[in-house]
């Protein structure tokens, strides 16, 4: 029987008990360098060639995006086609522009519209329509472009590009949506742009300017771009999405007996802390690194399911580098031997959900003991999961990470809302399917 039942989306998914997880797999790509890559390509000189690109309905929304402003966009599978139009080739778009669900789509092209010689409108729908604005606004109107929102800090954004200044910003917080918008912007206004980091956050932007033959310097946590620049095409392998591979490798860890490969996973160093999240809990987790094209690491990751995990506490710098990976860290800790500590995790409160309050509801309804606190969660260790009603709220991460919940439950579970996942992994429960063994 398999562990998913057939879904309408009117219908709570049913999810049945696995007992194993095994086999060898490969991922869609990732969806973080999927959206800078497309950009890029589309203000550089001559056609660029992505293989892998993202499945997603996010990474989609920036290429619609993309032709509302003149680009000329193809794509067969998983293999796209962008005809850049130059730094100044951008052309008015007609209606406003729809970033659907995606919060990358909107922060970072505000970025590269508030230099266009034009207005544009930028828009989203219903969830990202309530995810605030502000981080992006203040930088952008410091370097003179002129954005309105919905209350001052909402979508949708109207934009009347032109003629930038470059800045020095310091981030008020660890966002690495806010340092690329500025980076974007940047590129369109003459001089150095400086960027200022408290803690890192990925730096898949940076390594996508170098690579498109932007100016760019690193020291340590500023990062400078200088403008205007020329950016040159290049065809490109987009690595597999580590966030992706994390419910896979969740999955694993959560039934024993598991033994599971997955290949073709990038491996940016901005990205791996939750690899070691993961090692610190106890996980028997294995990476071999083959090959760094492009400036973005990859490699492989096997895990096997050994038995429980320590469990532990995430805080500080630690939790800005697996801000995307709690909801699925929050249910591993609920079975592991002493629980999970999470703190300084506010920023879950603005993702597509409040991921707090709905990675709380949910584990109370398999049976979890936890304690949710404005800025983080305290979630009792110990744990047997038990089938229930769940809810992913619309929100692709929490969809995922209850599936896998569901796996590791006694009795069976029904997700709603489980089509959600389809903004970042469309082929989530089938690739899913392949690998749990009943």
């Amino acid at each position: 029987m398999r562990p998913f039942g057939i879904m309408n989306p009117a219908v709570a998914r049913k999810i049945r008990p696995a007992r194993r997880i095994a086999g060898t797999i490969s991922l869609p790509g990732d969806k973080s360098i999927s959206h800078r890559y497309a950009m890029l390509a589309a203000l550089a000189e001559g056609s660029s060639v992505f293989t892998n690109y993202s499945t997603g309905a996010d990474c989609a929304s920036t290429l619609a995006c993309l032709r509302g402003l003149g680009v000329e966009c193809s794509h067969r599978g998983t293999t796209v086609r962008i005809r850049g139009m130059g730094a100044a080739g951008l052309q008015a778009p007609q209606v406003p522009l729809d970033a659907g669900n995606s919060g990358t789509t909107i922060r970072l092209l505000s970025g590269i519209l508030a230099g266009q010689p034009f207005v544009s409108a930028i828009r989203g729908d219903e969830s990202l329509s309530n995810r605030p604005m502000q981080r992006i606004i203040t930088p952008l109107r410091s370097m003179g472009a002129s954005v309105d929102a919905r209350d001052g800090q909402f979508p949708p954004l109207t934009i009347r590009g032109g003629r930038l200044h470059p800045i020095r910003y310091e981030l008020p917080v660890a966002s690495a949506q806010v340092k690329s918008c500025v980076l974007l912007a940047g590129l369109s206004a003459p001089g150095a742009t400086q960027v200022l980091e408290l803690l890192e956050t990925r730096n898949h932007t940076e390594i996508a300017l170098r690579r498109f033959g932007a100016k760019v310097h690193v020291d340590e946590r500023e990062i400078t771009v200088r403008g205007p620049s020329r950016l040159e095409a290049c065809d490109l392998r987009i690595p597999s999405d580590l966030s992706s591979a994390v419910f896979f490798l969740a999955a694993a860890l959560l039934l024993p007996g598991s033994d599971l490969r997955i290949e073709g996973v990038g491996l940016n160093p901005t990205r791996t802390a939750v690899l070691d999240v993961l090692r610190k809990m106890g996980a028997a987790v294995r990476i071999e690194t083959q090959s760094d094209p492009g400036g973005e690491p990859v490699g492989s990751i096997s895990v096997r399911g050994a038995g429980p995990l320590a469990g532990g506490e995430i805080s500080g710098a630690a939790t800005a580098g697996v801000i995307d990976e709690i909801p699925m860290l929050a249910v591993l800790g609920a079975v592991s031997e002493s629980g999970l500590r999470i703190r300084d995790a506010g920023e879950l409160r603005v993702k597509e959900t409040d991921r707090i309050a709905t990675v709380t509801s949910n584990l109370r309804r398999m049976g979890a003991s936890i304690v949710e606190y404005e800025t983080g969660m305290d979630i009792e260790g110990g744990c047997r999961l038990k089938g229930a009603e769940l809810d992913s709220c619309g929100d692709h991460r929490i969809a995922m990470a209850f599936a896998v919940a569901g796996l590791a439950a006694e009795g069976e579970s029904g997700l709603s809302g489980a089509e959600a996942a389809s903004v970042s992994f469309p082929e989530f429960y089938d690739v899913l399917s392949t690998v749990a063994r009943d």
